[in-house]
């Protein structure tokens, strides 16, 4: 388990982390998600022992990475946003070398078989670094946080600048490593970490402002108050209706899908839930109600929703609509 407790860090008078706490349940993967400058790779740098808090502490399976480094970080795997890779190296060379600097147990050359087989480098296992397509660098930068088998694994950014393909190969071996994991997972691709990670943090100004399970977290911003309804009747009828009944905010046209209906993206006033008045007002009026289908928040919504909420702005983001 990784315990986040009060951890304050100052830089002179500039306060990157305000206190902040969380945890990381064994066999978890966590999303870390948060602005530039919002605190995010501080945090993880204090959690691998390359900074110390001003306050507050820092552990993994209950032991202090300051009081302990050694033992801490060697059940940890680090792949930062920029690879630690000796381009000079073969593959083969540098997981020889990171396995000598770790010194883990394990019989070193099955071990480094096994860590390639699993990210899947066996190919170049030969090559020279510097050889090695974008994707293929991110692989090795992964095989390394992998030698040694720790139990936690830390990845910042480990998608930038990769291709789609490159994206999803690396997303779906992140994903398959949580299975023997607990995953930290710092990213600004948002749909990424709402595809892999079972939890989400979020990080504004060194504060955090949001700690829920992934599914819990868009039910919480967006809720039963977004709707696309499909009706037929007269439109002008139809909207002067809808317009009428309580807790309605915002209503457009999204044009008709069939025949003898229209669609309508319907929008209520937060915590009314008005699909109980959406259907008897709509059938008390003799307008059938055809379809109604939630508009679930993006993870993007959410984000802009929660930072700017923490900021003071407050400003209501713009959900993609669709049938």
């Amino acid at each position: 388990m990784i315990e986040f407790c009060n951890v304050v860090k100052n830089f002179g008078d500039k306060k990157a982390l305000k206190g902040i706490s969380f945890t990381v349940n064994d066999g978890e993967i966590m999303g870390f998600l948060g602005p530039n400058g919002a605190g995010k790779t501080t945090a993880l740098n204090i959690l691998t022992g390359y900074l110390s808090a001003t306050s507050g502490t820092a552990k993994i399976n209950g032991i202090d990475v300051l009081e302990k480094p050694k033992i801490v970080k060697s059940q940890i795997g680090f792949l930062p946003e920029q690879p630690p890779l000796y381009f000079d190296m073969t593959v083969k060379e540098y997981l020889s070398f990171v396995y000598d600097l770790k010194k883990p147990s394990l019989p070193k050359k099955a071990h480094i078989e096994e860590v390639c087989h699993v990210v899947k480098i066996h190919d170049v296992f030969g090559r020279m670094i510097k050889n090695l397509s974008k994707g293929y660098k991110q692989r090795v930068g992964i095989a390394q946080a992998l030698i040694g088998n720790p139990e936690v694994l830390i990845f910042d950014e480990p998608t930038v600048g990769l291709d789609p393909k490159q994206i999803i190969e690396i997303r779906n071996l992140i994903k398959s490593l949580g299975n023997n994991h607990t995953v930290i997972l710092s990213s600004h691709i948002l749909p990424e970490v709402q595809q892999i990670c079972d939890r989400i943090v979020v990080i504004n100004e060194g504060a955090i402002v949001a700690n829920e399970k992934t599914e819990d977290l868009i039910m919480a911003v967006s809720g039963p108050y977004k709707q696309i309804a499909k009706i037929c009747g007269p439109e002008a009828d139809v909207i002067k209706t809808i317009r009428n009944i309580y807790g309605v905010k915002n209503i457009e046209v999204l044009g008709k899908r069939d025949t003898d209906s229209i669609s309508y993206y319907i929008e209520s006033e937060e915590r009314v839930d008005i699909r109980k008045l959406l259907f008897s007002s709509l059938a008390k009026a003799g307008y059938p109600l055809i379809g109604l289908e939630g508009v679930e928040a993006s993870l993007e919504d959410i984000f802009i929703s929660l930072t700017n909420r923490a900021s003071g702005e407050d400003k209501p983001s713009k959900l993609k609509k669709g049938v």
